[in-house]
């Protein structure tokens, strides 16, 4: 072996080391319809400033929702009951009194400046107040200078330098910075020692920390706000409870919590079982088709994307990050999508072998990974670029995704660059495997492009006739959206809450049958407390109420009614606000790559492909009257990063080809691009279909909106990113001025204008 193959191996089996380790020592987070966890049921109650009305119960919700997620608890469920109720639910809790506490606290946190030593309560418009500080010494204080809203970022870190133990440092915002320069300039220009150099940080109606301001602080200079701590006698936990409740926000409204207790999974046991096999069962076919059509270097393929598959849940159980049914079911068909990676280097493989007579294979596998590198590479990185913004923008279930979808990008990339390369790279250095050709599976062309290149299609000789097609499909699309309308799920309208309790105990699956057969087939069962059912759905009125009761009872006998409440929407205006803001500062930014990486045509070309797929795929299910919820979310997600994923590469080999024929039109360019590319994308697309037939036959009802869905994406996807993105692109650039791309200088050692790479078997020597 050389020694870059020998690092890659080592490096191969370290990481699979450690990731087999965590995966059975480490068990992982599980969400509210795998495994249930924690409901509370919280009060907002009047306060001096605002009323608990519904919009400042759903100001409150929200600030939850950012508290929660600090507290590092993913996927939880949150949604108004009424006017004034807010819903909690947390899976996989390990503290539940702890999480309440934090939750529950008012955190009204302000800034003051100190008068003097206290002694009675005073009164006017410039009144403050009186409390005692650190040390139960009574202060004097002004009014609130600026707020808790007012505070940027807010974080917890141990000061082992100056030994003042754990400290919470605060970033502000620009003008409340400005406010809190302003308020400890004021106190620097009082002596040292001198109480009214002091700042008080109340939180709560209570001092929790008064620092005197530097002697190095000069009169009406005052602090920045980056360098601002509080200090104080801290623990660890209190000081990182401190930072995610000021940086969580105050809440608009005090809240109460009236009611806690377990709720169980959403989803049965029979449900999980039936996902699990049909997850395995599509993972089998996956790798088996693979294998089939690249003998032995798919097999070797297949135990890559097996690999990627540990390193990945790996990843996701380390970072603690919550699974869910859908996160699983996008987690094993990424396993289906990264064999794209491998495909993508096969091919080009293939290629080199038939255009070189007599070139070894070991050869041929080199140069087709480093051809399918610049591919690979952009495709990935402009799915880690919307990855990362829907983390940081997102929030609730968009920022989870964007976690999930950044491990599995980062995953797939090392099992097809490091592990599969280190396998094959072995592989094909044995004679056996490299003469004979039925073994390998890279020295035969390959059926579908055996076939393209005997029919050799004019696919563009009039791209605007695919211009039309595709117009016309968006058309019947947006007909669907207006006339059918879109059927929002309870997460994005909210609907009704009731609870029953049956006199014979019913389990979820067949509480979820039996309202199916009648008709609610959206309904959302779990067991609360003692053995009630929870259902939660849309609008009911008084009467589909009654039929709803009456199904359960045909499975539980005597059933009574304990709970019924409105709720709102899980899925609220700010997070909806928020994942539309990531998406569409994702697209940007992934237009400005490709800009830069490609052309501005080719850019635009990848963006229209993708709002294309989005319209047809919501299009569809209006079409088909689905509805549209938290699941379809992630769903479309998914879609927009194969849609993408896929332009991709399409344009990355028109560009290497143009670079090479520049004098040639760029419409001949495109079809020999997209011909080269076919049997890629048909593989690749090949590869996911199998895992999403599996799951949408075999997964049960809980699955199956989920994997229509991506089967539709993936089919219009497969569509757009040829059919749609290339006619664009040779449309625009028509009317482009900017010349074709430069070719590549060709590297090694060698010189002059036809210098040629060297083959690495090759040592120079002639006879």
């Amino acid at each position: 072996m050389t020694r870059a193959t020998t690092v890659r191996a080592v490096l191969a089996a370290a990481v699979l080391l450690v990731s087999v380790l965590i995966t059975l020592t480490m068990s992982p987070r599980l969400g509210l319809d795998l495994q249930g966890g924690t409901r509370m049921v919280l009060q907002a109650e009047d306060s001096a400033t605002a009323e608990a009305d519904r919009e400042s119960t759903d100001r409150t919700l929200e600030v939850l929702r950012r508290r929660i997620d600090s507290l590092g608890v993913s996927e939880p469920t949150l949604t108004r009951s009424g006017e004034d109720r807010i819903i909690v639910e947390l899976p996989d809790v390990q503290d539940p009194r702890k999480a309440a506490e934090v939750i529950g606290r008012t955190a009204q946190l302000s800034f003051h400046a100190v008068r003097g030593p206290g002694t009675e309560q005073e009164t006017g418009k410039d009144a403050g107040l009186t409390l005692p500080d650190e040390e139960g010494r009574p202060l004097a204080l002004g009014p609130a200078r600026l707020t808790g809203a007012g505070v940027k970022d807010a974080g917890a870190s141990f000061d082992a330098q100056q030994g003042a133990g754990w400290t919470v440092a605060l970033d502000f915002h620009k003008g409340a910075g400005r406010d809190w320069t302003r308020l400890t300039g004021e106190a620097a220009c009082h002596p040292a020692q001198d109480e009214r150099r002091r700042v008080a940080i109340v939180l709560d109606d209570r001092v929790i920390s008064s620092p005197q301001v530097a002697p190095s602080v000069g009169c009406n200079v005052g602090l920045p706000s980056g360098s601002t701590q509080i200090t104080g006698s801290f623990g660890a936990d209190e000081a990182r409870d401190l930072a995610l409740l000021i940086k969580g926000g105050a809440l608009p409204l005090p809240v109460e919590i009236v009611e806690q207790r377990t709720v169980g999974p959403t989803l049965g046991a029979a449900a999980i079982d039936a996902s699990a096999r049909a997850a395995l069962i599509g993972a089998a076919a996956t790798a088996l088709f693979i294998t089939f059509v690249y003998r032995l270097f798919g097999a070797l393929a297949a135990v890559a994307l097996a690999a990627y598959g540990v390193i990945s849940y790996a990843a996701l159980v380390a970072l603690g990050v919550t699974l869910t049914l859908p996160g699983l079911a996008g987690f094993v068909l990424a396993i289906g999508m990264a064999v794209d990676a491998n495909v993508l280097v096969f091919e080009r493989a293939r290629e080199e072998y038939a255009e070189r007579a007599g070139r070894s294979l070991r050869s041929a596998m080199t140069a087709g990974f480093r051809n399918a590198w610049s591919a690979v590479a952009d495709s990935n990185v402009t799915t880690l670029i919307a990855a990362g913004l829907l983390f940081f923008l997102g929030s609730g279930p968009v920022k989870g995704f964007g976690v999930t979808l950044a491990i599995g990008v980062l995953a797939s990339m090392f099992s097809a660059l490091v592990i599969a390369r280190a396998l094959t790279e072995i592989a094909s250095r044995s004679r056996f495997v490299g003469d004979y050709r039925e073994v390998n599976g890279i020295a035969r062309p390959g059926r579908v492009r055996t076939w393209l290149a005997r029919r050799d299609p004019r696919l563009f000789r009039s791209p605007r006739r695919w211009l039309l097609i595709s117009t016309a499909l968006i058309t019947v699309a947006v007909l669907g959206i207006v006339v059918r309308g879109v059927d929002l799920g309870v997460e994005f309208t909210g609907g009704r809450l009731v609870e029953y309790s049956t006199s014979r105990p019913v389990d979820v699956q067949t509480a979820r049958t039996a309202l199916a057969g009648a008709g609610f087939g959206d309904a959302e069962v779990t067991t609360a407390g003692a053995g009630d059912l929870s259902v939660r759905t849309g609008d009911l009125d008084n009467h589909e109420e009654h039929a709803l009761r009456a199904a359960l009872a045909e499975e539980g006998g005597h059933t009574t009614k304990v709970r019924d409440e409105l709720i709102g929407p899980s899925l609220g205006d700010e997070l909806r606000r928020n994942a539309l803001i990531a998406l569409a500062v994702a697209v940007l930014v992934q237009l400005a790559y490709l800009a830069v990486r490609f052309r501005w045509t080719f850019a635009l070309a990848s963006v229209a492909a993708l709002v294309h797929d989005v319209i047809l795929l919501v299009g569809a299910f209006a079409w088909l009257g689905r509805t549209v919820d938290g699941i379809f979310l992630a769903a479309l997600l998914t879609v927009i990063g194969y849609s993408v994923n896929d332009s991709v590469v399409v344009f990355d080999r028109v560009r290497e080809l143009w670079a090479k024929a520049r004098r040639e039109s760029v419409t001949t360019i495109a079809n020999r691009a997209v011909l080269q590319t076919v049997p890629r994308t048909v593989n690749t697309g090949m590869g996911a279909l199998f895992i999403l037939a599996a799951l949408a036959v075999l997964g049960g009802d809980s699955l199956e909106d989920f994997a229509l869905a991506l089967l539709i994406g993936i089919c219009v996807g497969t569509y757009s990113s040829v059919l749609t993105a290339v006619p664009v692109a040779l449309t625009l650039e028509k009317r482009a001025k900017t010349p074709p791309p430069a070719r590549k200088r060709a590297s090694g050692r060698a010189s002059g204008a036809g210098a040629k790479r060297r083959d690495p078997l090759d040592n120079g020597a002639r006879v």
